[in-house]
């Protein structure tokens, strides 16, 4: 298991921010977190709508960053975008397992991609940058290209985009340890805000330990 933590990593891509946690999988009450998860739906709903998620700051400066990096973002929903527009459907917040909704909840609380990956089946160092032609990896949808899109490789390969996570890295039952990555826009004041967030988050829900988080740029 890797145990260094912040990992190394080289950004590549201008303009992003990525917020590191490091977590450890605890029991969790279940139902805190689904009120954990029914409060940020609500919360969501209730600032956003379909037609003012795109202007918004933060979800509007990653889709500049999508496009800086060769994606349309209206083709290629960011994750957050895509999560964040089933809840103001009307949908409600996806239940997967207890560190995915946390994942989940930040994503939606901040308008951010946020991905979790268990440390098992990373292999620092990372870079984030643009993937190259005839580049793919296994997603959680599938097979799925990631030429022109923003990229989080380690030493074995592709480990996740900020559009849907791989499997390679997914988190599951027994994962011990868990990094959390949320993938910002510099400048939108999201960086100033994503740490306290998180901590709310698992105070009202404490599904994990965190251990500790760091910003890298």
């Amino acid at each position: 298991m890797t145990t260094t933590f912040p990992p190394p990593c080289e950004h590549r891509l201008e303009g992003w921010a990525l917020l590191w946690a490091d977590l450890e999988p605890i029991a969790s009450d279940e139902t805190r977190l689904t009120a954990l998860c029914a409060a940020v739906t609500d919360d969501a709903r209730a600032r956003l709508t379909i037609e003012t998620l795109s202007s918004d700051p933060t979800a509007g400066g990653i889709r500049k960053l999508f496009r800086t990096a060769g994606t349309d973002p209206t083709r290629y929903r960011p994750s957050n975008e895509a999560l964040l527009r089933r809840l103001l459907k009307g949908e409600e917040m996806p239940r997967i397992s207890p560190i995915v909704d946390i994942n989940n909840c930040l994503s939606a609380s901040l308008a951010v991609p946020v991905c979790v990956m268990d440390v098992a089946h990373l292999a620092p160092p990372f870079h984030f940058r643009v993937g190259a032609a005839g580049e793919s990896y296994e997603s959680l949808r599938g097979p799925f290209n990631l030429e022109g899109k923003p990229l989080l490789v380690d030493a074995l390969g592709p480990a996740d985009t900020p559009i849907t996570g791989g499997v390679r890295v997914k988190v599951r039952d027994d994962s011990a340890r868990a990094w959390l990555v949320a993938y910002m826009p510099r400048g939108t004041g999201v960086e100033d805000v994503v740490g306290a967030t998180l901590v709310d988050l698992l105070a009202r829900a404490p599904v994990a330990k965190l251990h500790a988080w760091r910003i890298t740029t």
